[in-house]
C-alpha cells in the first residue's frame, strides 16, 4: 500500500501556504495510522515550478520553498522509524529550462556538444521558421520552441512534449544516459527506497523525429479499453529502445539489493515505478519483466467506466498481463493528474473523463460520486497486487470544482486556450482539522490553491473515530488486507451472479477466503449463505442484501 503526497498540497511547516518537507514530517504518524506501507513524494527538487515541480531545474537538491536536504534527511529517518518506506518521483523525460544543461546548450549554439543533449533542430521552410515537426504538446500547442541566435537573429527549434520551459532530453546521448544513473545512485545513497519515473514511456523517440498525422491519445484520455491495439504506434511514446534504459536501471538498483545475500529478507529493498500510458495491458507488462521495472501504473482500472463489465475486464486483463511475466500488478482510481474519483464518479456513465471541472462546466453528483468512489475503493483494495492512494482520498475529498479560474496554475489551462482547466482541482491542499486557520494544512489563512469549504466537514480531525466515515472505511480495509493477506492473494471470479454485479474471492496462500461482491446494478443482490460480513463500503439493506454502488467484503 502506497499513499501519494503531493508536496505542496500535505502539510505546511512554515506559514507561507505551500507544503513543505517538515509539514511532511510532523504528519507521517498518521500514514502508519491509516496502515500504508511506503509514501510516494511528487518532485520537491529544485524547479522554477513551471508544471509544480515537474521541470527540475536541479535533481541532487531540494527547492527552497519545500526545505533542504537535512530536512530531506529527517524525513527520511522518520519514515523508516516509523515503518515507511519512500519512493521519490524522479522526471527523466525533460529538464527545466533553467537547469544548466540547457542553459549551456543555448549559449553553446547549433553542432555544439551542449545542444546533443536536448532536442535542438533547425526549421523547416525557406527560413527555417516552421516547427521541425508536426507533434502537439500534452498541454497545448506545437511541441517545439524556437530560441534566438548570440546576434538576436531567429535560431533553431527545440522539443518539449510538455509546457516550453520543460526542453525533452535527448536519450541517445550517453550523456543524459549517465547523468540520470548517478542521480539514481545519489538518492539511493541517501536512503530513499525507490523512484516513481514520470512519464517513463516517453523517453526514446523514433528516429528521424517523422510526423504524426493520425489523433494522438496522450496521457490516458482515451477513457476504458477500448483502444485499437492495431493502430500505428506514435513516434513520441513507447518505443522499444526505452527499456534498454530500465535494464540497466534495474541492475544499479540490484546492487543496492542484497538479493544473493544469506537471510535475506527483502526488507531493504529499492524499487522502480513506471508512470507509463501506453495502449495495453501487454504493452504496459513490457516495462515489468524481471530485469526492468519492479512495478507499473495500472490505469486501465482508473479509466474505466462505472460498468462492471468495464471494471470485469480491466481487472482480468490486467492480471492476465502481469502473470504472463511473473510480475505483480497495481491499482489506483486517484492521482495529482486525474479529476478525483469521488467527482469522477459523479459524473454521467459513459462520459468522457474531463481534464478538470471548473464554473460553468457540467458538475458531479457530489453524493452520489463518494458513494460510488468508497464502492470502488473497496473492489480496488480487495485485489492482489500493490494499490496506490492519493492523498485525502481516504477523506472522500472532491475535487475542487469551484476554484476561480484566475487562481489556476496549471500550465494546461493558458496553453489550451482556456479550453482544458487542467489539474488544480485535484492539488487543493489537505484538510486536516476544521476549526483552524487553512483547516489545519499550516499556520496561515491563504493556501497557494484556494480551499473550497466542503473541504471541513471533510478534515481529518471530523472523521478520526467517528463510526460510517470515509477516513474509517479505509483504515478498515487496510486492516483487514493486510490481516488477510489479500495484496498476496489469488484472484478467481464467483459465478451466479448478473452482469451487473462484480463478484470474486481472493484466497490468500494460508488459504483464508474472502469474498468481494460490488453492485453496480439497481436491485439488491444476496450474499452467499452462512457468509460473515468483514467491512462494506456502505450500509446494507435490513435483509443483508448489498444495495446499488456498495461493495461488501465477507468470510465464507
Amino acid at each position: 500500500m502506497i499513499y501519494q503526497i503531493y508536496p505542496r498540497s500535505w502539510a505546511d511547516g512554515n506559514g507561507d501556504g505551500v507544503g513543505d518537507l517538515p509539514g511532511i514530517t510532523s504528519r507521517l504518524p498518521y500514514l502508519r495510522d491509516l496502515g500504508v506501507d511506503a509514501v510516494w513524494l511528487s518532485p520537491f527538487y529544485v524547479s522554477p515550478q513551471a508544471d509544480a515541480g515537474y521541470d527540475v531545474a536541479d535533481y541532487r537538491d531540494i527547492d527552497p520553498i519545500f526545505g533542504t536536504l537535512a530536512d530531506a534527511d529527517t524525513l527520511l529517518a522518520t519514515a523508516h522509524d516509523l515503518g515507511l518506506k519512500v519512493i521519490v518521483d524522479l522526471v527523466p523525460n525533460h529538464s527545466s529550462d533553467e537547469h544548466a544543461w540547457f542553459q549551456a546548450a543555448l549559449a553553446a549554439g547549433p553542432g555544439s556538444a551542449e545542444r546533443e543533449r536536448y532536442w535542438f533542430r533547425d526549421g523547416r521552410g525557406p527560413d527555417g521558421d516552421l516547427p521541425p515537426n508536426n507533434w502537439l504538446c500534452v498541454f497545448g500547442g506545437q511541441a517545439w520552441t524556437r530560441v534566438k541566435n548570440a546576434d538576436g537573429t531567429d535560431g533553431q527549434w527545440y522539443l518539449h512534449l510538455f509546457d516550453p520551459k520543460q526542453p525533452d532530453f535527448n536519450w541517445d546521448n550517453p550523456q543524459v544516459r549517465a547523468e540520470f544513473e548517478d542521480v539514481l545512485r545519489f538518492w539511493l545513497d541517501r536512503g530513499v527506497d525507490g523512484f516513481r519515473v514520470d512519464v517513463a514511456n516517453a523517453l526514446i523517440k523514433e528516429a528521424g523525429l517523422p510526423d504524426w498525422d493520425e489523433p494522438l491519445h496522450i496521457l490516458g484520455d482515451a477513457d476504458g479499453l477500448e483502444h485499437d491495439h492495431h493502430r500505428k504506434k506514435p513516434p513520441m511514446w513507447d518505443q522499444d529502445g526505452v527499456h534498454e534504459v530500465y535494464l540497466a536501471w534495474r541492475r544499479i538498483l540490484n546492487s543496492y539489493n542484497p538479493i544473493d545475500t544469506a537471510g535475506y529478507s527483502g526488507d531493504n529493498d529499492r524499487i522502480l515505478c513506471a508512470e507509463a500510458w501506453v495502449d495495453s495491458p501487454e504493452r504496459l507488462s513490457r516495462y515489468v519483466r524481471d530485469d526492468e521495472m519492479h512495478q507499473a501504473f495500472n490505469f486501465a482500472f482508473l479509466q474505466a467506466q462505472w460498468r462492471a463489465g468495464d471494471l470485469r475486464d480491466a481487472v482480468t486483463m490486467s492480471l492476465a498481463a502481469s502473470d504472463s511475466v511473473g510480475a505483480p500488478t497495481t491499482w489506483v482510481l486517484s492521482n495529482h493528474d486525474v479529476v478525483r474519483h469521488a467527482s469522477r464518479l459523479g459524473l454521467p456513465v459513459g462520459a468522457k473523463r474531463p481534464n478538470g471541472i471548473g464554473i460553468g462546466d457540467p458538475l458531479p453528483d457530489a453524493a452520489l460520486g463518494l458513494r460510488r468512489a468508497r464502492a470502488a475503493t473497496a473492489l480496488m483494495l480487495a485485489l492482489p497486487g500493490s494499490s496506490y492512494l492519493y492523498q485525502g482520498e481516504e477523506l472522500g475529498l472532491p475535487d475542487s470544482t469551484d476554484m476561480p479560474d484566475e487562481v489556476r496554475q496549471d500550465p494546461t489551462w493558458a496553453r489550451s486556450g482556456h479550453t482544458e482547466r487542467g489539474r488544480d482541482g485535484c492539488r487543493v491542499p489537505m484538510p486536516w482539522e476544521a476549526d483552524r486557520p487553512s483547516y489545519g494544512f499550516g499556520p496561515a489563512d491563504q493556501t497557494w490553491l484556494p480551499q473550497p469549504a466542503s473541504y471541513a466537514g471533510l478534515a481529518v480531525d471530523r472523521q478520526a473515530g467517528v463510526p460510517g466515515t470515509t477516513l474509517e472505511l479505509y483504515r478498515a480495509l487496510l486492516a483487514i488486507r493486510r490481516a488477510h493477506g489479500l495484496g498476496a492473494g489469488s484472484l478467481s471470479l464467483l459465478p451466479g451472479y448478473s452482469q451487473d454485479v462484480v463478484a470474486l474471492v481472493n484466497e490468500s496462500a494460508a488459504g483464508a477466503r474472502v469474498v468481494v461482491i460490488t453492485n453496480l446494478g439497481v436491485e439488491p443482490v444476496a450474499v452467499p449463505g452462512g457468509a460473515l460480513s468483514l467491512v462494506s463500503s456502505g450500509p446494507l439493506t435490513p435483509q443483508g442484501l448489498v444495495p446499488t454502488d456498495t461493495t461488501v467484503w465477507l468470510t465464507a
